[in-house]
């Protein structure tokens, strides 16, 4: 994202009015880093306060599969805290760095060595979006590997978490940034959902003007053709 000029950080393109080198920080530095309890398997439920694992997270989905009773999520909320609103989750586990910003005001809860979050609600430091978009760069792709322990199985651990590099700009220019490659996002997901729409198109239109089961007629052709 940025390269290294002397001590200084400076991005090869930037938006106009911003000129300031960038710092490397340790992710730590900038934002709490918070970890949540593994709750065992009798106290899941199929509904609920959502129960978010590494695979909700990689799914952009955290309306969760599993649940637990606002009794319990209330009891280890207090125990060890709870993502907010505009937090960012990420994972530990499976998908490592993958993340995704909490965007709803409902409760939930996040698994434990397999979900981190981030507390950007309460960080004047950090955007986002910005982070969003930091955790696919390069240079964090490859910071989370080397920090990244066990064999086949690697797992992003809360420490590592917190001593992670990144490379930040002014909170200023990092919610340009963010805003930025959010809308990129926002035009991906409609352009795939139009690409999938059309290949269900594609799929029925073959089986339809095309003849099948012995027949010389398909069920559907163009006007004029008999």
């Amino acid at each position: 994202m940025a390269e290294q000029h002397g001590k200084a950080l400076v991005p090869q393109i930037r938006f106009a009015g911003f000129t300031d080198p960038w710092e490397q920080r340790k992710l730590g530095e900038l934002t709490e880093i918070k970890d949540s309890a593994r709750i065992p398997n009798r106290l899941w439920r199929e509904a609920g306060v959502p129960y978010i694992r590494a695979s909700d997270i990689s799914q952009e989905d955290l309306r969760g599969a599993l649940f637990i009773d606002e009794e319990d999520y209330a009891a280890y909320k207090a125990a060890t805290g709870a993502p907010e609103k505009g937090d960012v989750l990420f994972n530990g586990g499976g998908e490592i760095g993958k993340a995704i910003i909490n965007g709803n005001s409902s409760p939930i809860y996040v698994q434990g060595g397999a979900v981190l979050y981030a507390r950007i609600a309460h960080s004047s430091l950090l955007d986002a979006r910005y982070l969003v978009a930091a955790f696919v760069t390069q240079n964090v792709v490859n910071a989370i590997g080397v920090l990244s322990a066990g064999g086949t199985m690697k797992h992003f651990t809360l420490q590592p978490a917190k001593n992670l590099p990144i490379e930040v700009p002014s909170i200023a220019e990092q919610r340009r940034i963010g805003a930025f490659f959010d809308r990129l996002d926002s035009l991906i997901t409609l352009h795939q959902r139009k690409y999938d729409k059309l290949c269900v198109l594609k799929k029925s239109m073959l089986d339809k003007m095309f003849p099948k089961g012995g027949s010389l007629y398909p069920e559907i052709r163009f006007a004029g053709f008999t």
